[in-house]
């Protein structure tokens, strides 16, 4: 059996340590996507939970939150650019990382691919409100707004992340004022005049039954997927151990709120009746409807592009990255050396970014020129994006799971106790050796991992169609990189070595630390 001599680190292999805090954020805010969150996520599933959907979205909340302590604890201590890749391949082992980085790296590219087909959606929503709504008004087709969009993600890739990081963060700004004006029109207006400021909608009965509440939360997850991206940022952020963490409680609470207050004020905004929850689900962007109801036309147009350029900012942050995921792979020899390259002139992983592009291009071109998803809403690139995106979060569902597991192992076992201590942390620390932080690091992530494992069941059981189910989608591609894991036992045992060598921890933690690869 081939032994892998120690890899030393190289500065050229790693991308240079000068974001701050708020490039991060900005990158995590960009993959949530707050305006397209709220704009496009209801509608899937207003027939299953009715009035519903503020309670779904608070649920998702809780079951995010305790995902996100998980991912708080891991990255107080370890940061790198192949996020729960290197979390998990180091607490647990480079076969269990493999997994979930190849799970969450589905999950980004499958929001890639189907965002694109929500931006044809949100670009025709708009030229048809710039033509107030006639039938026979212009609209774009799928195969022009794929090649632009592509092409001008392809070129801001190229670019230096801080300024990126600027771009997501304005986009995403003037989205968010938009939809806090929207909210507050409408609460002050007292919702749809049929059913009012209607607080049932947070309360199960009246044709809100639990099982269709479970079903619903995968959209919540997919609302909130992304979350823990600037984890991706670990190697490039100045201060991670600090600004990570940071990041990530930062987007939770931003978006929590956000989300639950803005999901409320729709459905009362439409109405909670059987009229106003057929006219939400066949909105072809929420918050242009009633921007425009409830202010005027130019605000809901305005609300429409907000729409439009969030679902970019979405795309090119997910784009981003699972290129980041790719480069890591590529840096431990799972993948072309050419992916593990740094260029241009933020020295990012432009060529793995690049390629994610590429194959985004390729999928959307095919189901342009096939048909394929056909979901039955009879928008070919609205089922795209159901189809790709929401397989992408029970992909990334997966990678969560693994996650979990990790935050529990971390916390728990001896072999990380000079790791957990590492930097000055003193034993009687939050996130350190105290008795009830060590209680509350494996009470969280559990109750985490049983919120998952819970959702994951109600969104499969009821498959029967596997090419056409978009949760059968995403753990086929779990599955494969399960196979994967197992199968390259030469490429694992190499990653091992070059993961506690790229996380910097010193050689007496590593040999405490590091599992045996069967």
């Amino acid at each position: 059996m081939a032994q892998h001599a120690t890899r030393q680190t190289r500065t050229d292999d790693r991308p240079p340590r000068r974001l701050p805090l708020w490039v991060a954020v900005a990158l995590s805010l960009a993959l949530v996507g707050p305006t397209l969150a709220m704009a496009g996520n209801g509608q899937g599933i207003v027939g299953t939970v009715g009035k519903g959907m503020p309670l779904v979205f608070l649920i998702g909340l809780v079951g995010v939150a305790l995902v996100g302590y998980g991912f708080i604890r891991l990255t107080r201590r370890l940061n790198h650019a192949g996020s729960v890749y290197a979390l998990v391949g180091v607490v647990i082992g480079p076969r269990a990382g493999f997994f979930a980085g190849w799970a969450m790296l589905g999950a980004y590219v499958g929001f890639a691919v189907g965002l694109v087909g929500l931006i044809t959606g949100f670009v025709n929503a708009l030229l048809l409100e710039l033509q107030n709504g006639r039938h026979d008004a212009f609209q774009v087709s799928w195969l022009v707004v794929t090649l632009v969009a592509v092409a001008l993600a392809a070129l801001l890739a190229a670019r230096d992340t801080k300024l990126v990081g600027k771009i997501l963060m304005v986009i995403e700004g003037v989205g968010i004022l938009g939809m806090a004006v929207l909210v507050i029109v409408i609460f002050a207006k007292g919702g749809a005049q049929s059913t009012g400021v209607d607080f049932s909608a947070f309360s199960l009965g009246n044709g809100v039954d639990f099982s269709g509440v479970v079903t619903g939360v995968v959209a919540a997850f997919l609302s909130w997927a992304g979350f823990e991206a600037c984890a991706a940022l670990g190697e490039e952020t100045d201060d991670p151990r600090r600004n990570i963490p940071r990041a990530l409680a930062g987007t939770l609470a931003l978006t929590g709120v956000l989300f639950v207050v803005v999901m409320f004020a729709q459905t009362i905004g439409f109405g909670t009746d059987a009229k106003g929850l057929a006219a939400f689900g066949s909105s072809g962007n929420t918050l242009g409807d009633l921007g425009t109801e409830y202010l005027n036309q130019p605000f809901g147009i305005v609300m429409i592009f907000a729409g439009v350029i969030s679902a970019f900012a979405c795309l090119l942050a997910s784009a981003s990255t699972a290129g980041r995921l790719l480069f890591a792979f590529a840096r431990d020899g799972f993948g072309p050396a050419r992916l593990a390259a740094l260029d241009g002139p933020g020295r990012s992983p432009r060529n793995a970014t690049w390629v994610v592009l590429g194959f985004v291009l390729l999928v959307n071109l095919l189901a342009w020129a096939t048909g394929w998803p056909d979901l039955g809403s009879g928008n070919t690139s609205y089922d795209s994006y159901a189809m790709f995106a929401t397989a992408g979060a029970v992909s990334l569902m997966a990678a969560y799971l693994m996650a979990e597991v990790a935050a529990v192992v971390f916390v728990t076992s001896a072999r990380f106790r000079s790791i957990r201590q590492a930097d000055g942390v003193d034993a009687g620390d939050s996130l350190g050796e105290g008795e009830g932080s060590r209680l509350l690091g494996v009470a969280l992530p559990c109750l985490g991992f049983a919120f998952i494992a819970l959702v994951l069941w109600y969104n499969v059981k009821g498959q029967h169609h596997p090419f056409s189910s978009p949760a059968y989608l995403g753990l086929t591609w779990a599955a494969v990189g399960l196979v994967g894991a197992v199968a390259a036992r030469g490429v694992t045992r190499r990653m091992r070595t070059s993961l506690a060598d790229e996380l910097a921890i010193s050689p007496a933690a590593v040999r405490k630390s590091q599992l045996k690869t069967p």
